[in-house]
């Protein structure tokens, strides 16, 4: 009897530490705590064709230099700028495609452009880019214009137009946006889609984002920041 009254005078005092020995135990590492803040792996991977099959590629590596990279292109931009790949030397920046009187998606991409604009407006090292597909009636004008009327900082992101047949053959054959695989598409086909292209320093594609879709945008500026600390 003597005993058990022992037991039950200390029971509260072995109970709380029993509850803090396993806390402590359970606590989980800081190595281990994941956030919203960061990317969801060390290094993004590379894309190479419209398949978007993911390569995870050593940044600095023989197969990273090797891997497919945006070629050269030579466009103009609302200010009456050409733009080409040395506008974006030792930059990052995100693509899309779109045309100035589009009433669908377009200005809810241009909404979700802007958001990530804010995010990196003070950042020389982020640019946007993106590319009229109705060249022939979206000229330098219209363009600033359009600019003027999204916000849109100039030099930082680039609203261009230029030859139809390269903006075509860069966004099918080479940023890969659309989303019919393996269909034959030719000029006459129009270009029309709601992804944003993320492109390192070095012209790689290291993501494709739905600009329509909020959480996607917002893992589209968590990934940005990733790519500046590689």
């Amino acid at each position: 009897m003597k005993l058990l009254k022992e037991i039950k005078k200390y029971s509260p005092v072995l109970i709380i530490i029993l509850v803090l020995s396993t806390s402590c135990k359970n606590e989980p590492k800081k190595e281990d705590i994941k956030t919203t803040e960061t990317s969801r792996v060390d290094y993004l991977p590379y894309y190479e064709d419209e398949s978007f099959t993911p390569h995870w590629i050593t940044p600095g590596t023989t197969e990273e230099q090797k891997f497919h990279k945006i070629p050269d292109f030579k466009l103009i931009n609302q200010l009456g700028d050409t733009v080409t790949q040395a506008t974006f030397e030792n930059k990052i920046y995100i693509t899309d495609f779109f045309f100035t009187t589009c009433p669908g998606i377009c200005p809810k991409l241009a909404e979700s452009m802007l958001k990530v604009q804010e995010e990196f407006k003070d950042d020389p090292e982020v640019l946007l880019l993106s590319h009229s597909v109705m060249p022939t009636t979206d000229s330098v004008p219209v363009l600033n214009a359009y600019a003027k009327s999204h916000n849109v900082i100039d030099n930082k992101w680039h609203l261009v137009t230029g030859d139809k047949t390269e903006i075509y053959a860069l966004g099918r054959e080479q940023y890969f946006v659309e989303n019919d695989l393996g269909e034959p598409k030719s000029l006459d086909d129009f270009l029309h889609t709601e992804n944003f292209l993320l492109i390192d320093k070095n012209k790689h594609i290291r993501g494709i984002y739905n600009g329509l879709n909020r959480a996607s945008v917002a893992q589209l500026i968590i990934d940005i920041n990733a790519l500046k600390t590689e």
